[in-house]
């Protein structure tokens, strides 16, 4: 019976996904301005070509730095076998399990318009979509396909329905005046229904880049999150086979949404088919990264990396509270405290002192809270 206890706990645990949402939070928070800032203090030509990668292109292409939002999309996705399928094993009703989802889908697209700064700007210039309120809306539409299906062929097949829808209304369908096919920041059918369809501000005047249609494009990242962890839970131990089976898939959807590029762009600001495919396949990568080195081999923990007993502390600390971090750098100044300690150093060392000292005094309030076990969880 100890045996099987312990089979049931690590079946609804996966130690890697806090330590792989820890990585993605840190590039959010300040971790991508550091690497620009000792980029411009110290002229290095490696770390020039780095910190070009931690900045959105300007349109269509690629950079590190637009991998972030959609791998914060995928883990979540991960997350709902583990906490949607292990709950339904168990009895819990489906009805009651959809409320759920739709309470957190509500509140994140309300705590995203307080982001946005509706309660300083007022609520008759407001904007309504937002980065939380993206994820939001996926998880919504991904925990309720996997709720209501029984298996991950039906998913799979939700799954490239949606695509191929987004990929006809982007392609196929015509905006008034100026064709189909358009992608563009003004002409494209994304800019179009963004301001045809939601009211008050948009982030990129002419559209929005978690508008309406990406926001239901974004559905298929967090939908291919939920696949990969039915794939890591599905009854049997931590294994390579499985973080094996995960770099292939990564593979093969990289090599997708490169072939798909050649006609059909990579565009992070109208999240393109081949945009969700791209990313996808690197988070399905990365994630077998992270579950082969600490879920399968616990090769983390040997080399020591972390402190002391606690091992990978720094990412897990920043990991299991990342709402709370990324509302908190929204309401709190850490760059102006960090300023009040080592603004002194600033003339000698520029301005990636400061960037590392707001970095410093997040971790220690994340740390703070981890320590009271304060997790603030939607």
């Amino acid at each position: 019976m100890q045996n099987q206890n312990q089979t049931d706990k690590q079946m609804d645990r996966l130690a890697s996904l806090d330590v792989l949402r820890g990585f993605d939070m840190l590039w959010i928070i300040g971790g991508g301005s550091l690497i620009v800032a000792l980029s411009k203090a110290l002229d290095w030509g490696w770390l020039n070509v780095v910190a070009e990668q931690m900045e959105h292109v300007r349109w269509d292409g690629f950079h590190f730095e637009d991998l972030i939002f959609p791998l914060f999309m995928f883990i979540s996705g991960v997350a709902i076998p583990y906490a949607i399928t292990s709950k339904i094993e168990k009895g819990v009703s489906k009805s009651s399990l959809f409320k759920k989802a739709a309470k957190r889908g509500i509140l994140l697209i309300l705590l995203g318009i307080f982001y946005n700064g509706a309660l300083e700007r007022g609520f008759s210039t407001m904007r309504i979509p937002s980065v939380l309120g993206q994820i939001g809306f996926a998880y919504f539409f991904a925990a309720t396909i996997v709720i209501f299906t029984k298996n991950m062929k039906s998913r799979i097949f939700w799954l490239v329905g949606l695509l191929a829808s987004i990929a006809v209304i982007q392609l196929g369908v015509p905006v008034p005046g100026h064709g189909a096919g358009l992608l563009d920041p003004v002409n494209g059918i994304n800019a179009y229904l963004d301001r045809l369809l939601i009211p008050g501000r948009l982030h990129g005047t002419t559209f929005d880049p978690e508008g309406l249609l990406c926001s239901i494009s974004a559905i298929s990242v967090t939908l291919l999150g939920a696949l990969a962890g039915g794939i890591l839970r599905d009854g049997t131990p931590a294994s390579a086979k499985k973080a094996k089976t995960l770099a292939i898939i990564g593979a093969c959807l990289v090599v997708v949404a490169l072939l798909l590029s050649t006609f059909y762009p990579i565009i992070k600001a109208a999240w393109t088919v081949p945009f969700d495919i791209l990313t996808s396949g690197i988070s399905f990568i990365l994630l077998s990264l992270f579950y082969l080195s600490i879920d399968v081999n616990n090769w983390a923990y040997k080399w020591g990396w972390g402190f002391g007993a606690k091992k990978l502390l720094f990412f897990k600390v920043i990991g299991m509270n990342s709402i709370t971090i990324y509302l908190g750098t929204r309401i709190f100044d850490f760059r102006d405290a960090a300023m009040n300690f080592l603004g002194f150093l600033v003339p000698a060392l520029g301005e990636w002192i400061i960037i590392l000292g707001a970095l410093i005094l997040e971790w220690l309030v994340l740390y703070f809270l981890y320590k009271k076990k304060v997790f603030l969880k939607v």
